[in-house]
């Protein structure tokens, strides 16, 4: 079982930066993939970013290539989304997620039954 927690949303101007963190707890967390997912009032959640095991291999959405990173130190048991170049569209509820999956862009960062993703954090660009 993992417990997520997110933290680092605010509010950024277009253009801006912020990085997210998912400071995650239980024994499994080093075999998971994990990612960030995103959702804004009235659109269907986006999987942003994942990150296989070790971090080895990576995935993002068109929407956020080259812009957006992806990493995690497994020693602190943290997932982090470093966000450059913000824009409006990026405005939405971002959760931090974790599953087993085949590979990063086979999942997506979209959890299924069993995933585990956190409370989220809001991220607001103006």
């Amino acid at each position: 079982h993992v417990q997520l927690v997110e933290s680092g949303g605010g509010s950024v101007q277009s253009g801006g930066s912020l990085r997210l963190s998912c400071a995650a707890s239980g024994d499994t967390y080093s075999g998971y993939c994990m990612g960030w997912f995103r959702q804004a009032p009235g659109k269907e959640r986006e999987g942003v970013a994942a990150i296989n095991a070790i971090g080895s291999s990576t995935y993002y959405a068109e929407s956020v290539k080259g812009r957006f990173t992806i990493s995690r130190v497994n020693a602190k048991k943290t997932l982090y989304l470093q966000m450059n170049s913000m824009n409006a569209e990026d405005t939405a509820m971002y959760y931090c997620a974790a599953e087993v999956c085949l590979s990063p862009g086979s999942w997506k960062a979209k959890p299924g039954k069993t995933g585990y993703w956190g409370q989220g954090t809001q991220v607001t660009v103006s």
